[in-house]
C-alpha cells in the first residue's frame, strides 16, 4: 500500500507542472487576445472617423463634378481636369507635406510634450502657406500648359478660367491638413469627422444654390469648393483655438518661426514620398490616352480608378491611424508597442482589402453599370476587373506600411524607394508591356502593379520585419528632445 501511495503522489506531483503550464498558456492566450482588442480599439478610434472624413472630402469633389455634368459636356470636362489634374497634383503634395506632423506631433504626444503640438502645427501652416504660393503658377498658367499637353483649345481656355477660381481652396489646404493632423495625433478624430459631415451638407446646399438658384455656371460650380473647404477650416480652427484643446494649444507663439528650415526639409520629404504614390496611377491614365481606341481605354480605366480611389479612402485612413499609433508608441519609448501596433494595422487592413477584392471578382460584370450604359465600355471594365482586384489587395498593405514609415520618421528613405520602384521600374515596365508587347491598357496596368507597387510593398515588408524597434524608440526620444523648445523655457 505504501508503495502505491508513493507512486500516486509522484504522479500527482508530475501533473502539477503540466496544469501550471496549461494555465499559463491559457492566461497568455487571454492576454494576447486582450492586447489585440485594446490595440484594435485604439486604432479604430483614429481609423473609423478618418474613413468617414476622407470619404466626405472625396465626395465634395465628386458632387462638384456631378453638378457640372448638368451644365454640359464642356463644363464637365473642364471641371474634371481642374479637380483631378491641377487640384489633385497640389493637394497630393500639400497632404504629403502635412503628414510630417504625424511624425512630430505623434511622437511629442506619446512623450507627453503636449504644448509642442500647437507649435508644430503653426510651423506647418507657415511652411505649407509658402509652398502654396510657389505652386500658384499651376493655376495662373493652366490654360497654356494644358494646350501644350494637347488638350483642345475650348477645354483648355475654360480650365484656365475655372482654375483661377480654385485658388482660394488651394490655400485652404495649407491650413486644413495641419489642423486635421493636429487633432488626429491627440485622438480627437470625432471633431474632424463632424466638421467634414457638416461641410459636406453645406457643399450640397451651396452647389444647388450656385448652379440652379443663382445660375452662376462653371465658375459658380468651382466656387462651391472654396466655400466648403474654408468652412471646414474655420470650424476646426475655432475648435482648436477657443479653449477645447487647453494642453496642446497655448496660443500663437514666436517659436513657430524657429527651426523652419529643418521642418521644411522633413515636410518636403513627406510630400515627395506621398506624391510619388499619389501621381503614379494618374500617369497611367495619361499613358493610356496614346493607345488605340483611346476613348474606350481611358473611360474604362477611369471607371476602375474611380472605384479604386473611393476604396483607397480606407487604406489611407489606416495610413493615418498607423502613423499616429506607431509615433505615439515610439514617443513613449515603447518599441514593442510600436511593432505590435504595426502588425495589427497591417492585418486588419489586409482583411478588409481581401473582402473588397473578392467582391470585385464576383461582381466583375456588374461594376461598370454604375458609371455608364455603354456596352463596349462595360465590357472593357470587365476585362480590367482582375487587375482592379489585385490593385485593391496590394493597396490594402502598401499605404499602411507607408504609415509606419511616417510614424517612424523614415520619409526621406521611403521617398527614394518610391522613386525607384514606381518611376524606374513600374512605368518603364508598363510602357514595355503596353506598347512593345502590344498588351494595351491591361499590359500597362499589370506592369505598373507588379513592377512598381508589388516590389515597393515587398521592400517595405522586409524593412519593417528587420527593424530594431527599440532602437527606433531611442531615436524618437532624441528627436522629441531635439525639436522640443519646452526645456528652453524652464
Amino acid at each position: 500500500m505504501g508503495k502505491r501511495d508513493n507512486e500516486a503522489e509522484s504522479v500527482e506531483k508530475a501533473r502539477i507542472p503540466l496544469l501550471r503550464d496549461q494555465n499559463a498558456a491559457e492566461e497568455e492566450d487571454g492576454g494576447i487576445k486582450r492586447q489585440i482588442w485594446m490595440e484594435t480599439k485604439k486604432l479604430w478610434r483614429i481609423v473609423g472617423p478618418a474613413i468617414f472624413t476622407r470619404v466626405s472630402t472625396y465626395l465634395i469633389f465628386l458632387i462638384t463634378q456631378a453638378f457640372a455634368g448638368h451644365l454640359g459636356e464642356l463644363e464637365l470636362a473642364a471641371i474634371s481636369i481642374v479637380n483631378n489634374v491641377i487640384i489633385g497634383f497640389n493637394l497630393g503634395l500639400l497632404l504629403g507635406m502635412a503628414s510630417a506632423l504625424e511624425t512630430l506631433c505623434g511622437q511629442a504626444f506619446g512623450a507627453k510634450k503636449y504644448d509642442m503640438l500647437g507649435v508644430y502645427m503653426q510651423r506647418s501652416w507657415i511652411v505649407l502657406f509658402l509652398f502654396s504660393i510657389l505652386l500658384l503658377p499651376m493655376y495662373i498658367f493652366a490654360s497654356p500648359v494644358l494646350k501644350f499637353l494637347g488638350q483642345p483649345d475650348d477645354i483648355a481656355e475654360l480650365c484656365g478660367t475655372i482654375a483661377v477660381w480654385a485658388i482660394p481652396s488651394h490655400f485652404s489646404f495649407a491650413f486644413y491638413f495641419p489642423l486635421s493632423r493636429f487633432f488626429q495625433c491627440q485622438l480627437k478624430n470625432k471633431v474632424i469627422a463632424t466638421s467634414s459631415a457638416v461641410a459636406l451638407v453645406v457643399h450640397i446646399f451651396v452647389c444647388w444654390l450656385f448652379v440652379y438658384g443663382l445660375k452662376l455656371g462653371a465658375i459658380g460650380t468651382m466656387a462651391t469648393v472654396n466655400v466648403s473647404w474654408w468652412f471646414n477650416v474655420l470650424v476646426l480652427f475655432t475648435y482648436a483655438t477657443c479653449g477645447k484643446c487647453p494642453l496642446t494649444w497655448t496660443g500663437f507663439s514666436i517659436e513657430a518661426f524657429t527651426g523652419l528650415w529643418e521642418f521644411a526639409k522633413l515636410s518636403a520629404s513627406s510630400g515627395v514620398m506621398l506624391c510619388l504614390e499619389y501621381w503614379y496611377y494618374r500617369i497611367l491614365i495619361v499613358m493610356t490616352g496614346s493607345l488605340k481606341d483611346a476613348k474606350i481605354a481611358v473611360d474604362s480605366l477611369s471607371i476602375c480608378m474611380s472605384i479604386n480611389g473611393l476604396e483607397m479612402m480606407i487604406p489611407l485612413a489606416f495610413f493615418a491611424g498607423t502613423g499616429v499609433r506607431v509615433a505615439n508608441e515610439l514617443g513613449a519609448g515603447n518599441g514593442k508597442g510600436a511593432r505590435f501596433a504595426m502588425i495589427i494595422s497591417v492585418a486588419e487592413s489586409l482583411i478588409i482589402g481581401i473582402i473588397f477584392s473578392v467582391l470585385i471578382i464576383f461582381l466583375h460584370d456588374q461594376i461598370g453599370w454604375i458609371f455608364t450604359s455603354s456596352e463596349t465600355v462595360i465590357k472593357a471594365v470587365n476585362n480590367l476587373s482582375i487587375l482592379l482586384a489585385f490593385t485593391i489587395l496590394l493597396n490594402s498593405v502598401q499605404p499602411v506600411l507607408s504609415g509606419v514609415a511616417v510614424g517612424s520618421g523614415w520619409q526621406s528613405f521611403v521617398a527614394y524607394i518610391n522613386l525607384g520602384c514606381y518611376y524606374f521600374i513600374g512605368i518603364p515596365l508598363g510602357f514595355v508591356m503596353g506598347w512593345i508587347f502590344n498588351s494595351g491598357v491591361r499590359g500597362m496596368w499589370a506592369g505598373m502593379i507588379f513592377g512598381g507597387t508589388a516590389i515597393q510593398t515587398l521592400i517595405l515588408i522586409i524593412i519593417v520585419m528587420r527593424c530594431d524597434w527599440e532602437k527606433e524608440a531611442e531615436k524618437a526620444s532624441v528627436r522629441v528632445k531635439q525639436w522640443s523648445v519646452s526645456e528652453e523655457r524652464c
